[in-house]
């Protein structure tokens, strides 16, 4: 068993390393960054995006519908409902259409965050059903959630507000806090793992198989992935549980380039503790 966890080890941090934390070598925060200085890169996505049609299949699934929604201007003037509805910490204002600027989300910095009560749970992404998602805007300095809230109205979906919460009246209030200071403090990352972490990831020696393992807090450095902690762009699917629960699936996935992170945290006492890890 050592000697399996030791090469476990060595390559998990060569696939690690060559992610980059998602793009040449940068942290995640740092293709953030990059991308949002980058006027050029930014203005593509109206060109790659300004000429598509989009099907109504798109509208069945929000995942479908978000990506169009984010990356064509066009379509995203349609899909609004102006007057716009706007909360900003229990003021109430609107946003008229000629006042409205593209919002491109998640786009810019290439990757989004999916949280979910527990594994089942993931499988609303795939409901048909779903008539409501909201797109969080989770900023950490600032302790704010903002919402975009969108329904599914006469089968298309539609903008239809924007609530601004303080970071501690989200329902992911607890988890989200534990976050911050587990995706920038490694310290106090391998002081909240299991005694044991599950590890799922991709076999280097066949491509379309997996390979399972143990973490342990002294092989942690090895695999610790590069996490986002000054922006999230979370989305949730439905009416969230007013109780945050002992569960979380935290679910990074990138835009373009497929590349996927799961990780299972589980609540114990007051604070919250890595069980699983999947790349």
């Amino acid at each position: 068993m050592k000697r399996y966890l030791i090469f476990l080890s060595l390559m998990t941090a060569v696939m690690l390393s060559s992610c980059g934390g998602w793009r040449g070598g940068q942290s995640a925060d740092e293709v953030a960054d990059s991308l949002a200085q980058d006027s050029l890169a930014v203005d593509s996505l109206d060109d790659d995006f300004s000429h598509v049609q989009v099907p109504k299949a798109a509208d069945e699934l929000f995942d479908d519908f978000i990506f169009n929604f984010a990356g064509n201007k066009k379509l995203q003037f349609e899909r609004i409902l102006f007057p716009l509805k706007v909360v900003e910490n229990g003021r109430h204002s609107r946003i008229s259409r000629d006042k409205w600027k593209m919002e491109y989300f998640f786009m810019r910095q290439g990757y989004y965050t999916l949280l979910f009560d527990n594994e089942r749970h993931m499988e609303i992404v795939k409901d048909t059903s779903v008539t409501r998602a909201v797109v969080e805007k989770i900023q950490f300095a600032e302790k704010t959630v903002r919402q975009y809230v969108f329904n599914r109205i006469r089968g298309a979906w539609m903008m239809t507000s924007i609530n601004e919460i303080a970071l501690s009246e989200s329902h992911n209030a607890s988890f989200l806090e534990f976050y911050r200071q587990f995706a920038s403090d490694a310290k106090f990352q391998s002081a909240h793992l299991e005694k044991t972490v599950r590890f799922i990831g991709p076999d280097p020696d066949d491509d379309f198989s997996q390979m399972e393992g143990i973490i342990t807090p002294d092989t942690w450095e090895a695999f610790a992935p590069q996490l986002p902690s000054k922006l999230l762009y979370n989305i949730a699917y439905g009416h969230p549980r007013r109780e945050e629960g002992g569960q979380k699936v935290y679910v990074l996935r990138g835009v373009a380039n497929g590349m996927e992170l799961q990780m299972i945290f589980r609540r114990s006492g007051d604070t919250w503790r890595l069980n699983k890890l999947t790349t």
